[in-house]
């Protein structure tokens, strides 16, 4: 009998003791763990729950037409590229490919309307903890903004999924993610550990397929982060530079990754196009006409997500400069690539105070995050 075997039966006779291997507590802060999953099939049930969620593996073409996200103009497709002249390729070529990926993956708040049992704070809490997870596994940011990603299109191909099935999707999605982005991803046992022994490996993996299906395998997005180091990169090149050697000063880009991750924990932050909440934050740190040039997009396309990111801004220079932080076996030239964790619930809670139209979840009984 195989090790796999071994386990799946040990669980099944529910053997005091079996989940040691991934029970073992960390000094790291996270969520609280949710409640323990039993999976089979396509039926994801949480223990004291008569009636299981039942995820669909339909494809996300399904829900597209939707979403409520403001659709870019054909104007906006059709501006000259804002890049330079690249040695290895036509940079009008390549800025209509970005672009269009922009338009194949969509994504909307609106799924919160299918999932009543799921509120704002929980998707804010969650993505928190994947933030966390991404630092303490030294992950690049660009993995943190795939799973984000993986995560709202997924739950917009979903109906009613339940608050328990939340931070099993989440680390999935992180888990998706390090595969395509990290040159040595998490392994499978590490994604498990860091639920505090919640879920099982095999859990992940069932949990994985599904998403994938439910995504049609489309899992390379132009994401938020992507178009921010872009535009950030054009802005601060020299002529005749090379496009794919970064050239900004980095503690500059921290600061401007750290507004990112504020505004991406909040749920309007999905109104707008990745490549917009990137021209948005950018305007906020360089000339606004320069912003305009490197992103290609005029001001009447921007200055809503500009002005809907205020509050943020403010609760962001409340808590004064972040600095670049070392990791044990990461370059120098890279730290500011790996993503990083800071007190984004508190300064949430700020913006909040700030900006009476802030989206307050109701009270309840919902396990809080400490932080």
């Amino acid at each position: 009998m195989s090790r796999r075997s071994v386990r799946l039966q040990r669980r099944s006779e529910n053997v005091p003791g079996q989940r040691g291997k991934v029970t073992t507590q960390s000094n790291r802060r996270r969520v609280q763990p949710l409640s323990k999953l039993q999976c089979e099939k396509n039926q994801l049930v949480p223990k004291g729950v008569a009636k299981p969620s039942v995820l669909t593996e339909a494809s996300e073409k399904r829900v597209m037409g939707g979403s409520d996200a403001a659709a870019p103009s054909t104007e906006s497709l059709l501006r000259p590229s804002p890049l330079p002249h690249l040695g290895w390729g036509s940079p009008a070529d390549v800025w209509e490919k970005m672009v269009g990926r922009e338009q194949n993956y969509r994504h909307s708040k609106s799924f919160m309307q299918k999932h009543p049992t799921i509120q704002p704070r929980m998707r804010s809490i969650l993505l928190d903890w994947l933030i966390e997870v991404s630092e303490a596994y030294t992950l690049h940011r660009q993995t943190f903004y795939l799973a984000q990603d993986y995560f709202d299109r997924f739950m917009l191909t979903q109906d009613n999924i339940e608050k328990g099935l939340l931070q099993l999707i989440g680390i999935t999605c992180l888990f998706i993610a390090s595969k395509m982005e990290e040159a040595c991803p998490p392994k499978l046992s590490q994604m498990a550990y860091v639920t505090a022994g919640t879920y099982y490996e095999e859990e992940i993996l069932h949990m994985e397929l599904i998403i994938l299906k439910a995504l049609s395998w489309n899992v390379c997005p132009e994401t938020s982060v992507s178009w921010l180091k872009l535009y950030f990169q054009v802005a601060s090149m020299n002529a005749g530079s090379d496009l794919l050697q970064p050239q900004f000063p980095q503690d500059a880009y921290v600061e401007m990754t750290r507004l990112l991750d504020l505004c991406i924990l909040h749920i309007n932050a999905l109104d707008f196009e990745y490549r917009v909440l990137a021209a948005s934050v950018l305007s906020h740190f360089i000339q606004r006409e320069m912003a305009e040039k490197v992103s290609g997009l005029p001001r009447d396309a921007v200055q809503l997500c500009i002005d809907w990111m205020a509050p943020f801004v403010e609760s962001v220079n409340g808590f004064g400069r972040t600095t670049l932080k070392e990791f044990v076996g990461v370059k120098e030239e890279d730290r500011h690539d790996v993503q990083t964790h800071t007190d984004y619930m508190a300064m949430l809670a700020v913006s909040q105070e700030e900006n009476s139209q802030f989206l307050t979840p109701p009270n309840s009984t919902e396990k809080t995050c400490t932080h």
